[in-house]
């Protein structure tokens, strides 16, 4: 006995399934997610075992805000800009230097996880995706950013810089989100592109202290020489730090105003952010191959 087959069911038969292709991807995006909150949660178990970290993380920051502002406690009244006092003019830079050391430090604990060999446990897990590793420490550290900069604003309003509006707090939320995701970028790729904690230790090192001091986190570029003024304006660290500072000195500040003095030309709130994002791409296009490369 035969059975016919419609046309149109016929059609049904031999069209792509779309509706099971939507599925799978929607499956492996939750289980992406799911990955990443699960190594999410070690990492902050791991702080929770460990709080030194954080507590180190929210103290140093404090006694900057103390010492250097006990250090110009005595300069000359417009020093730093008229009506303005030298911790108004410190806390946007202890904000996001903290930001960045905590970014820079990111890639400690992938390079320990490779040298203690949990990393290969990790590779040769059945994981939707292997990026969901370098998720997880992003999440990690923007959280850790995020709550330490909440403190240093806190701890700041106590010494005299003031308290930024709502909107104000928002875009320093983004700016610290913006600067410590290119950082941490740049930190995960050296933690899988170096060999050992040594060499990753010993670049925080050489690398932290320079682009503090040649950014504008302790002295307007106005002050530097000139060589140092050109240093400067190219720095990530001042495309963050001068924003912030301008809504901590104008209450009245938008997306164009004018946020960066630079030697070539005046850059405005849109125009930094802009420059901020594509730091950040820059940097995530440039570990892209290696970390395929690791994953694969």
């Amino acid at each position: 006995m035969t059975q016919s087959i419609s046309s149109n069911r016929f059609s049904e038969i031999l069209a792509p399934n779309t509706d099971g292709q939507i599925l799978v991807e929607d499956n492996a995006f939750k289980q992406f997610g799911q990955e990443t909150i699960a190594l999410t949660k070690r990492l902050f178990i791991q702080l929770k075992r460990r709080p030194s970290t954080l507590v180190a993380g929210v103290i140093q920051p404090f006694m900057w805000l103390i010492l250097f502002g006990a250090l110009f406690y005595n300069a000359p009244q417009g020093l730093f800009g008229d009506e303005f006092s030298y911790g108004q003019f410190l806390a946007p830079g202890i904000i996001v230097f903290t930001a960045f050391s905590g970014a820079l430090n990111a890639g400690l604990p992938v390079m320990f996880d490779r040298e203690f060999g949990f990393l290969n446990r990790l590779l040769v897990a059945p994981l939707t995706s292997r990026f969901s590793i370098v998720a997880a420490s992003v999440i990690y550290i923007i959280s850790l950013s995020l709550i330490q900069t909440a403190v240093i604003i806190v701890a700041s309003a106590f010494v005299g810089a003031g308290l930024p509006s709502i909107g104000g707090l928002m875009a320093i939320s983004a700016i610290v989100f913006l600067i410590v995701l290119g950082i941490t970028g740049l930190s995960l790729g050296l933690a899988f592109a170096l060999p050992g904690h040594i060499e990753l230790i010993a670049v925080i090192f050489v690398v932290n202290l320079p682009l503090l001091f040649a950014s504008t986190a302790l002295a307007p570029m106005n002050f530097m020489a000139g060589w140092l003024q050109v240093i400067a304006s190219i720095n990530p660290l001042t495309y963050a730090i001068e924003p912030i500072r301008y809504i901590y000195q104008n209450s009245d500040w938008n997306f164009l105003s004018v946020v960066i003095n630079t030697p070539w030309l005046d850059l405005n709130f849109v125009t930094v952010l802009s420059m901020l994002v594509a730091f950040d791409i820059l940097i995530l296009l440039a570990i892209k191959p290696l970390l395929s490369r690791r994953f694969a």
